[in-house]
């Protein structure tokens, strides 16, 4: 390997190794002898190269930060890890055409702030991104708060670099809006959690940055009154529609008891909220005006029974601390068995009360924590453990839990994976639902790009 790359950038003990190895939730202890971390796109393809002349996988691993251990190898998998760590340069920025290029280990956060300096947006944002890389959230095809404005991972990529199985480097870099020149190439490895190549660059489409921000929490009269709240900001609002969050009550009341600086802004106790944003990228707007019809009308339709809106900056920015804690802050309450599921958005509702019956019946006791991203039909369904029911008992029912909310969610003809990805976790119980031709399709796509399995083996693709 070192005829590949810098003895340096090779990882080889074991307790160096082992930072690498964990996934997120803690459930599964990955192996391999060896991390590598290239420094340039040729240094992968290098790599690459050498490892398919010997038949080694790769498993590409970005900021560690995935949910469906899909950057992790498994004993068996006969595997190294390739971090793009420090592929972490911006190579340029271009305001005028709004575009950006950047390699794999950029951190999100530091593409947003670069964006920012030169007075424009970058508009994917999530949770994780103080330490995300974009190469993964290209590779997993990443949602966020904003989808419902501007769109998944997909729709903000214009262009990729890439390194081939055979470890040929595609220049894809092109900043065009339009490029009608055939397949779309870049579409196969957006979404492709490294099976297919590895991502070492990609253009960014960027956004004039917002002039003017309004924020609001507001309580729901019931969870049906969610969707016509929904259509009605659609109409009055339009574009500048950005976030559409649903948070029920538990959440709230995690974050308040677990998180760090959390207030509930709203006095008194409602099942439901919503938490939304709308933006627009000009000054002297009537943005305002438009916000205060949207929610007097609300109000008068007895849609929400109260609400606060953000004064400014700092009161916004409490308001999605609280929703950033309700997620963090599950971990507080024992075991969390979670889903990552979308459904049409007019089922989101429907869905929820259909699996909160459905779970509550099979583990009496357990705790319902369904909430996200009810603009675009993304619901994170998360289930705490009952109280007093010891928490390795609860977790060893996971797949159980799953097969039972994945059941409901195939029902409303949805997705049992909107943003996380499949990985290993869910690799057999996507081919549980989807179609038999499109998993042939999805092995007929792997073996032509991929034919000897190196890239992520294991992960996605169903073992034949």
């Amino acid at each position: 390997m070192e005829t590949a790359i810098d003895a340096k950038a090779m990882i080889t003990t074991h307790d160096d190794i082992a930072p690498y190895m964990v996934e997120q939730r803690g459930r599964f202890i990955g192996q391999t002898s060896l991390v590598v971390l290239p420094k340039t796109t040729q240094e992968v393809s290098d790599v690459v190269k050498l490892c398919a002349e010997y038949n080694i996988g790769i498993v590409p691993q970005g900021g560690h930060t995935g949910l469906v251990s899909g950057g992790i190898p498994f004993p068996g998998d006969n595997a190294i890890v390739l971090s793009t760590s420090r592929l972490n340069k911006i190579r340029a920025i271009d305001p005028a055409n709004n575009t950006m290029i950047v390699e794999a280990g950029c951190i999100l956060q530091t593409i947003q702030e670069h964006a920012a300096k030169h007075d424009r947006l970058f508009p994917l944002s999530l949770g994780a991104e103080g330490s995300c890389q974009i190469g993964g959230n290209i590779a997993t095809n990443a949602g966020g708060i904003n989808v419902i404005r501007y769109g998944n991972t997909r729709q903000l990529i214009l262009g990729l670099e890439v390194v081939t199985p055979t470890g040929e480097i595609w220049d894809g870099l092109r900043a065009l809006q339009k490029d009608n020149t055939g397949y779309d190439l870049k579409q196969l490895y957006i979404g492709s959690e490294g099976t297919l190549g590895i991502i070492t660059a990609a253009v960014l489409q960027l956004f004039p940055k917002p002039k003017e921000q309004q924020t609001a929490i507001l309580a729901l009269r019931d969870l049906d009154t969610s969707l016509p709240l929904l259509n009605l900001a659609q109409a009055m609002l339009g574009d500048a529609l950005t976030s559409f969050e649903l948070l029920p009550w538990i959440g709230i009341d995690f974050a308040q008891k677990h998180g760090q600086g959390v207030i509930d802004p709203i006095e008194g106790q409602y099942d439901w909220y919503i938490l939304m944003e709308a933006s627009v990228a000009i000054n002297h707007s009537n943005l305002k005006d438009h916000f205060d019809n949207y929610l007097e009308t609300a109000f008068e339709k007895g849609w929400i029974k109260d609400g606060v809106l953000a004064q400014n900056k700092t009161q916004s920015d409490c308001f999605w601390l609280l929703r950033e804690n309700i997620t963090l802050c599950q971990k507080a309450e024992g075991g969390s068995i979670k889903h990552d599921i979308s459904v049409p958005v007019s089922s989101v509702p429907a869905f929820i009360k259909m699996a909160n019956e459905a779970v509550q019946k099979l583990i009496p006791g357990i705790r319902p924590h369904p909430f996200g991203h009810l603009g675009d039909g993304n619901i994170h369904y998360n289930l705490s453990q009952p109280i007093n029911m010891n928490k390795q008992d609860y977790l060893d029912r996971w797949e159980e839990v799953n097969r039972v909310v994945h059941d409901i969610v195939h029902s409303f003809n949805g997705s049992i994976s909107a943003e996380h990805g499949i990985g290993r976790v869910k690799r057999d119980e996507n081919q549980h639902y989807k179609s038999p031709i499109e998993i042939q399709l999805m092995k007929s796509i792997k073996t032509t790009l991929d034919p000897k399995g190196i890239m992520n083996p294991g992960k996605l693709i169903p073992v034949s």
